[in-house]
């Protein structure tokens, strides 16, 4: 008998390997959590929940994204990049130009459309491998954004070394959009609970998000089933990289200023809370809710520690450690599992 299975007469056997593969990152999520609350004063208010929530916000709406690139293809990585773009361009409008808030939004989600077009041009029509053309596009758009504002963070008031000066700011609407809350509940926390909850249902609940994991499990037999898997692959990177703009939009109502390193790390934190998602429930493969218990395992994670009182750099080795553990439940122990 195997010792890492336990039979009964008459009863199918429960593998201890096959409970790690389900049920690991929740597990390890439980326990965290529950020491973060035994240890931490407050550490379960709702106050704290929520600012979990707002902390994470950014990047799991562009996690959100880049789940729904990698379903039909693979990870990308201009995310970060784009939700930087966004920070730029909406600094621009309102601090430059002194348009409005609605402006802003208008001119980043075309930013975020423009930039998930180019990654499917690359990837669906020039068939560049997708880690390259969208980590080609993340060069591009770093540099991008940049340039636009010669390398300067845009702040209210200030003068360019031309002797221009900023005559708009921040829309107050705008920065509500991080700032004010719904219910007791910060916007932003809001807007991602409702993309998360609209890509679940349309990705697991519809004829359409089916397809879309037809075409990234096996295009051709989505071909051959009729489905236009071209059109489904260029939809795909056109939302992620709206998704991303969205992102940048509650970051730069965050920051209320175009930071010219603004979206540098949400990259990391997006690719890690899509690979979790891989072990959650066993699942293997990107899904909405596996991408959004990420999100909130490595909000929790960062939240704790960062109360305890843990430098910056052992966090990420923490949170590095979290993602390989993850990925080893989700590969190597299911493959051991199926054999």
């Amino acid at each position: 008998m195997n010792a890492a299975t336990i039979r009964q007469p008459g009863k199918t056997g429960v593998s201890i390997t096959d409970l790690l593969v389900r049920y690991g990152v929740l597990a390890m999520a439980l326990v965290l959590t529950v020491y973060f609350i035994a240890v931490i004063p407050n550490f379960g208010s709702f106050g704290t929940i929520a600012s979990i929530f707002q902390a994470q916000a950014v990047a799991a709406i562009a996690a959100l994204g880049m789940t729904l690139a990698a379903i039909v293809g693979d990870l990308d990585l201009s995310v970060g990049a784009t939700a930087g773009l966004s920070v730029t361009v909406a600094a621009m409008v309102m601090i430059r130009f002194n348009l409005t808030g609605v402006t802003a939004v208008i001119c980043c989600l075309l930013a975020g459309l423009i930039v998930g077009c180019l990654n499917a041009v690359l990837i669906v029509f020039l068939k560049i491998p997708e880690l390259l053309a969208t980590l080609g596009v993340m060069f591009t758009v770093q540099g991008l954004k940049k340039w636009l504002v010669d390398g300067q963070t845009l702040t209210t008031g200030m003068t360019l070394p031309n002797g221009e000066k900023m005559p708009g700011k921040f829309d107050s609407s705008f920065s509500a959009i991080d700032g004010n809350k719904l219910f007791g509940i910060p916007i932003s926390v809001v807007v991602f609970i409702v993309i998360a909850i609209v890509m679940w249902i349309f990705l697991e609940r519809t004829r359409f998000g089916r397809i879309f994991y037809a075409v990234g499990g096996n295009p051709e037999a989505a071909r051959l089933a009729g489905a236009r898997v071209n059109r489904f692959r260029f939809a795909a990177y056109a939302i992620s990289g709206v998704l991303a703009s969205v992102a940048g939009i509650i970051l730069a109502s965050r920051l209320r200023q175009g930071d010219v390193t603004a979206g540098d790390s949400v990259l990391l934190d997006a690719v890690a809370m899509t690979l979790i998602g891989f072990a959650v429930l066993g699942a293997r493969k990107p899904n909405v809710l596996g991408t959004v218990v990420g999100a909130i395992f490595i909000g929790v994670l960062l939240q704790g520690l960062t109360q305890s009182g843990l430098s910056y750099f052992t966090q990420d080795l923490i949170k590095g450690v979290v993602l390989l553990l993850s990925l080893i439940l989700s590969f190597s122990l299911s493959k051991k599992k199926t054999k």
